[in-house]
C-alpha cells in the first residue's frame, strides 16, 4: 500500500515540495495555516505569496488549514515550516505523532530549545531518531518551480525509509541521492545560512569576488571542523549536501540569507533589514545556536563569531569584516 504524504507549510519551499511530490503520487495533503491563501491556491491553482508562476495540479492536492487533520491523515509528514514557528505549529497537533515518519526540509533550528529539527523532536516530542530524515539541498524553491535540473539529498538513520523518501523525490528535473550522514548534513544547511550571511555583508561592504571565494574556502573548513565537533562521521566535505549546498546559498540571488547579509552590509539596520524582507531569514537564529556550540565546546570559530558580533552585539559589520579579512588565509 502506498504511503500518503503531508506536507506542513505553505511557503515557497512547501510548495516547492508539493510539486515534487505530485510528479510521482496521485494525492499529496498539504497543509497551508492562511487561510485567505488556501482558497486562492484552491481557485487559481496558484500560491499567492510564494512561487506565484507555479500552477499547482489541485486536483490532487486535498488542502487544508488544519495541522491536525493533515496529520492525522498522512502517513509521511514532511516539515516546511520556517523553524522560527514550527513548535507553536506542532503543540497544535493533538493525536499522537508516534505512528509517523517524520522528515525535515528546514535549514535552521528551533529558537524555543536551540536545537536543529531533527534533536527537537528527539527530545521534546520522543521520536526516535530512526524515524525521523532530512532532506537538504544544495537547491533553491524557484529553480524548482522552473524545472531546472536540481538536486537534492535524503539523509536518515533507517536506509530503507531514506531510500523510499529518495524515490519519490527523483523526478524528471530533481535528481535525489541518500547520505548515511544525518546529523551532518543537518547541522551543514544550519551552517551555510550563517556563511551566506557573512558573504552577504562582505558584498554589501563592496567587497569583491577574490575576497568572496577566500571566505567560503575558510567557510568550508571552519564548518568542517564544527560538524566533526558535534559529530564524528566519515564524510567528504566537498560531496554536494556540504559545499555544493554552502556555494548556492552564499551566491545565489535567491538565497534570502544572502540577501539580509547585502542588507547589513549597506547599511540598513537588522530590524529595517528583517521588516523589508517577505520571507524568514534562517540564519539569523542559527548564527546564536552555532554560537553557542562553539563557547560549550571552547572552540573558536572566526566567521560564526563575526556574524554573532554584528547580529546580536550590534557591532559595526564593516569593522568586524575588516577584523575577519586579516584572520582569513
Amino acid at each position: 500500500m502506498k504511503k500518503l504524504y503531508g506536507v506542513l507549510g505553505g511557503g515557497s519551499w512547501g510548495t516547492a515540495l508539493v510539486k515534487i511530490l505530485l510528479e510521482k503520487n496521485e494525492s499529496i495533503n498539504w497543509y497551508v495555516r492562511n487561510e485567505e491563501n488556501l482558497e486562492h491556491i484552491k481557485k487559481f491553482k496558484r500560491n499567492p505569496n510564494y512561487l506565484r508562476s507555479l500552477v499547482l495540479d489541485t486536483e490532487k492536492i486535498k488542502l487544508s488549514d488544519s495541522i491536525e487533520k493533515v496529520v492525522k491523515n498522512s502517513d509521511i509528514i514532511i516539515l516546511a515550516i520556517p523553524s522560527p514557528f514550527l513548535d507553536s505549529e506542532l503543540k497544535k497537533i493533538k493525536s499522537s505523532l508516534s505512528s509517523k515518519t517524520i522528515f525535515s526540509a528546514l535549514k535552521g533550528v528551533v529558537p524555543e530549545s536551540h536545537l536543529i529539527v531533527s534533536e527537537h523532536l528527539n527530545k521534546v516530542y520522543n521520536l526516535p531518531l530512526s524515524k525521523i530524515g532530512i532532506i537538504t539541498g544544495p537547491c533553491h524553491a524557484e529553480e524548482v518551480a522552473l524545472e531546472k535540473l536540481s538536486y537534492l539529498t535524503v539523509a536518515c538513520k533507517n536506509q530503507a525509509i531514506g531510500e523510499s523518501m529518495r524515490e519519490s523525490l527523483d523526478t524528471k528535473f530533481i535528481k535525489a541521492k541518500l547520505s548515511k550522514d544525518s546529523v551532518g548534513v543537518e547541522y551543514a544547511a544550519m551552517l551555510k545560512n550563517v556563511y551566506a550571511l557573512i558573504t552577504g555583508i562582505s558584498h554589501g561592504l563592496g567587497y569583491g569576488d577574490n575576497f568572496q571565494s577566500v571566505l567560503i574556502s575558510n567557510s568550508v573548513r571552519e564548518m568542517k571542523e564544527f560538524i566533526k565537533t558535534i559529530y564524528k562521521f566519515k564524510r567528504d566535505i566537498n560531496d554536494t549536501e556540504y559545499l555544493g549546498d554552502l556555494l548556492v546559498t552564499s551566491y545565489s540571488t535567491f538565497s534570502r540569507n544572502r540577501t539580509l547579509g547585502n542588507m547589513l552590509g549597506k547599511g540598513y539596520s537588522l530590524k529595517a533589514a528583517i521588516s523589508e524582507m517577505s520571507m524568514i531569514s534562517e540564519g539569523y537564529y542559527a548564527t546564536k545556536n552555532a554560537y553557542e556550540i562553539g563557547i560549550e565546546n571552547k572552540i573558536e570559530f572566526d566567521i560564526i563569531n563575526t556574524a554573532y558580533d554584528i547580529l546580536y552585539r550590534n557591532l559595526s559589520p564593516k569593522k568586524c569584516m575588516k577584523i575577519l579579512a586579516d584572520k582569513l588565509n
